[in-house]
């Protein structure tokens, strides 16, 4: 018998869902409409998403680092996310230097936000962090807009 493309796909995700149980839930595209859902307010007031998405799982106290290349002149806002259930997330910002230069942050139950205005273009570092977690691991979602 021979299978096709489609239904071996479909026959791998069916597998997936059945032996993944608890972990299918849990995705980082659930955690990426949290940290989405914490920019809501920004693009009302004219920033702009960008199509850069970023997104994982960490234990509790562990840091993700991103390098992000920022320009002088703009405003960001990195927003991240988590749909973990008793996770809580941060994420700030970092120059060459290991200087933390957000100069405005945020902390909710799914979700946090960090705003930077580099004094220079170069590149800096965000660092997304699971602060606390009932659950071994947390999956996370970062996105990020200027303006």
């Amino acid at each position: 018998m021979r299978v096709g493309n489609k239904t071996l796909l479909f026959f791998l995700i069916w597998f997936a869902t059945l032996v993944g149980g608890k972990y299918v839930g849990a995705t980082v595209n659930d955690s990426l409409s949290f940290a989405l859902e914490a920019a809501v307010d920004y693009v009302k007031n004219g920033f702009t998403v960008r199509e850069d998405y970023w997104g994982g799982d960490l234990g509790k106290n562990e840091q993700k680092v991103i390098p992000q290349q920022l320009f002088r002149g703009l405003e960001y806002w990195f927003w991240v996310g988590t749909d973990t259930d008793g996770s809580k997330v941060s994420v700030h910002i970092y120059d060459k230097d290991g200087k933390l230069v957000d100069s405005e942050s945020f902390q909710k139950t799914r979700y946090s936000g960090a705003r930077v205005i580099p004094k220079r273009t170069g590149t800096y570092y965000v660092i997304v962090t699971v602060e606390s977690a009932k659950e071994e691991r947390s999956s996370w979602g970062l996105a990020y807009g200027y303006r």
